[in-house]
């Protein structure tokens, strides 16, 4: 009775066996694995250059530390010899037309002489479209700048103007003739 029922047992066996050894369900696997073997091969992108860590040294240790507050400072009330210069600029004076324009913006656009043959007049321009006649002793620029001479090409004032510790220096300045 064991071999009658080994036997039919078997045949299933073996016909199961021969369904699955046909190739017929697999074509178009193989076929997509063809195609994809034959397809170029993609570029990996190399990785990111890693950059070298640097340690970094604290240097300011000697320095006062940032969590206190600053120390006090006394400046003492030292007086620079130009501080007792008699130099002043004279604020009771009235202001002549060309203090109100900053030495850059007026320029010098000729000379004129009149009256006497000495006296030579400079015209100068005030950026604004007014030109202006001035000789000798006027004024001029907002540092109280007083012309002391004027030549061909230029004219010449001496500007008074703070040293920065409570007193008064002069400057000599000039301003040249344009060339158009």
């Amino acid at each position: 009775m064991n071999k009658l029922i080994f036997f039919p047992s078997s045949f299933v066996l073996v016909a199961m066996l021969a369904g699955c050894a046909g190739s017929s369900g697999f074509a178009d696997l193989d076929r997509f694995m063809k195609e994809a073997d034959e397809k170029p091969r993609g570029r990996i992108e190399p990785l990111p250059e890693v950059q070298v860590y640097r340690a970094f040294t604290y240097s300011a240790a000697g320095s006062r530390s940032p969590f206190l507050p600053p120390a006090e400072v006394i400046v003492s009330d030292i007086r620079i010899a130009d501080d007792q210069s008699d130099v002043k600029p004279n604020m009771d004076r009235p202001k002549e037309v060309l203090e109100a324009f900053q030495l850059s913006q007026l320029s010098m656009v000729g000379t004129l002489q009149r009256g006497e043959i000495d006296t030579l007049w400079a015209l100068m321009s005030d950026g604004e479209g007014g030109v202006h006649m001035i000789q000798s002793g006027q004024y001029m620029g907002r540092n109280h700048g007083r012309i002391v001479g004027i030549a061909e090409g230029r004219v010449d004032l001496i500007e008074i103007v703070p040293n920065g510790h409570g007193g008064w220096l002069e400057r000599p300045r000039s301003v040249s003739l344009e060339d158009q």
